[in-house]
C-alpha cells in the first residue's frame, strides 16, 4: 500500500513531532522513568536522522531552531521585496506612461501580468518553499490591478465593482498556486468588497458608497467563513485560519460600529433599539465563537472571539460610566473585569482538561 505524499505543513509537523519526542525521552531518562539500551537508542536516533534528512531534502522543511529563525527572516524579506517590487512597477508605469502610444501601452498591460503569472507558476513548481514564486505572484497581481485600471482609463470604460471580482479571482488563483497567504488576504478583501458593493447597489446606493452601510459586510463574512469547510485546505499552510479570522473580523467589526452608531443601519428602528440589538448580538456571537473554538480546537476562532467580546464589553462600560465616573475608578473597574474574564477562562480551561483526562482514562481502561 503506497503512502500518501505529505504536504510541506505535514512534513514540518512530523519534524516538530520528532524533536518533541526526543526532548521528552531525554526527560524521562533523566527522571529514571524509562531505560532504553544503547543499541535501541542508536537505532531510533539513526532512523530519526535519516527521516529528518529525507524530509529536509524532499519538502525543504526546517529541522532545527536556527533554520526556523532563518526561514522566518526569509519570509519577511520575500514579503518586503514583493511589496517593494510591486510599488516600483506602479511608479514606473506612471513615470513613463505618457511617452508611449496606445498600442505599446495595451501590449505592456496585457503581457506583463501574464508573463509574471507564468513565471510564478514555474517558480512554484521548481521550489518547495516558494519564496521567489511569491514575489513574482505579488508583482503579477500588482500588474493585473494596474492592467484593469489603466485599460479602463485608456478606453474610457465606466468604473464598476466587477473589477473587484476579477481581482479576487486572480488573487485566489495565485494564492493557491504559490501557497501565498498575503495574496489570499487580498483575494478575501476583494471578494468581500465586491459582494458588499453589490449589496449596496441593490439597496439603491451608489456602489462606491458601500462602506456607509456596515451591514453590507455581514453576508460576505458568512460566505468567507464557510469556504474552508467546503474543501480540504491542509495542503495550504494557514489558509483555513485566515478565512476564519477574516470572516470573524468582517462579522464583528460592523456589529461593533452599529452598536455605537445605529443611525447608519438598514433597519428602520430607532437608533437606540438598533444599538441595543447589535450589542446583544455582538456579545452572543462572540461568546458562541469562543465556545465553538474551544469545542473544535480552533485557536484562531477562540482568540478572535475573546478579542471582540472584550471590545464589546469595554465599549459598553465606556457608554455607562465614562462621563460621570472618576477616571481612576473607571480603569480600576476595567482591570477587575479583565481579572474576572481571566478567572472564567481558567475555569473553562480546567473543565476542558478534566474532560480530556476522563476520555484518556476511559481509553486506557478499554485498552486493558
Amino acid at each position: 500500500m503506497e503512502e500518501k505524499p505529505l504536504s510541506q505543513l505535514d512534513a514540518q509537523q512530523r519534524v516538530d513531532q520528532i524533536h518533541a519526542f526526543q526532548q521528552e525521552l531525554h526527560v524521562l531518562e533523566n527522571d529514571q522513568v524509562i531505560e532504553i539500551s544503547s543499541a535501541q537508542k542508536d537505532k531510533v536516533d539513526g532512523y530519526h536522522q535519516q527521516l529528518l534528512q529525507n524530509l529536509s531534502d524532499t519538502y525543504d522543511v526546517d529541522t532545527s531552531s536556527q533554520s526556523k529563525q532563518l526561514s522566518l527572516g526569509m519570509r519577511i524579506a520575500s514579503m518586503l521585496g514583493a511589496l517593494a517590487m510591486a510599488t516600483s512597477i506602479f511608479f514606473l508605469f506612471y513615470q513613463f506612461w505618457g511617452y508611449l502610444n496606445t498600442t505599446v501601452q495595451v501590449s505592456i498591460l496585457v503581457i506583463a501580468p501574464i508573463s509574471l503569472f507564468v513565471l510564478s507558476l514555474k517558480l512554484a513548481q521548481a521550489e518547495q518553499s516558494a519564496y521567489y514564486s511569491k514575489i513574482a505572484a505579488l508583482v503579477s497581481l500588482a500588474c493585473f490591478v494596474l492592467n484593469l485600471s489603466m485599460l479602463g482609463q485608456i478606453f474610457n470604460i465606466t468604473p464598476s465593482p466587477n473589477a473587484f471580482a476579477v481581482w479576487a479571482a486572480f488573487s485566489f488563483l495565485l494564492a493557491y498556486a504559490c501557497n501565498a497567504r498575503l495574496l489570499l488576504f487580498f483575494g478575501i478583501v476583494s471578494l468581500s468588497s465586491f459582494i458588499a458593493m453589490k449589496m449596496g447597489s441593490w439597496s439603491g446606493m451608489y456602489w462606491i458608497s458601500f462602506g456607509e452601510r456596515p451591514e453590507n459586510f455581514l453576508v460576505p463574512s458568512l460566505l468567507i467563513f464557510l469556504i474552508p469547510h467546503l474543501s480540504d485546505h491542509r495542503r495550504c499552510n494557514g489558509f483555513a485560519a485566515i478565512y476564519k479570522v477574516m470572516a470573524m473580523i468582517m462579522l464583528f467589526l460592523p456589529m461593533l460600529i452599529l452598536s455605537n452608531w445605529g443611525e447608519i443601519s438598514y433597519l428602520s428602528w430607532s437608533a437606540e433599539m438598533i444599538e441595543g440589538f447589535y450589542q446583544l448580538m455582538g456579545f452572543a456571537l462572540a461568546a458562541g465563537a469562543i465556545w465553538l473554538g474551544v469545542k473544535r480546537q480552533w485557536g484562531e476562532v477562540t482568540n478572535t472571539g475573546n478579542v471582540f467580546f472584550i471590545l464589546f464589553l469595554y465599549t459598553k462600560f465606556f457608554d455607562w460610566w465614562w462621563e460621570w465616573m472618576p477616571k481612576y475608578i473607571f480603569f480600576f473597574i476595567l482591570g477587575l473585569s479583565a481579572l474576572l474574564a481571566l478567572m472564567v477562562f481558567k475555569r473553562v480551561r480546567l473543565s476542558n482538561l478534566n474532560d480530556l483526562s476522563k476520555v484518556g482514562k476511559m481509553g486506557g481502561g478499554a485498552g486493558q
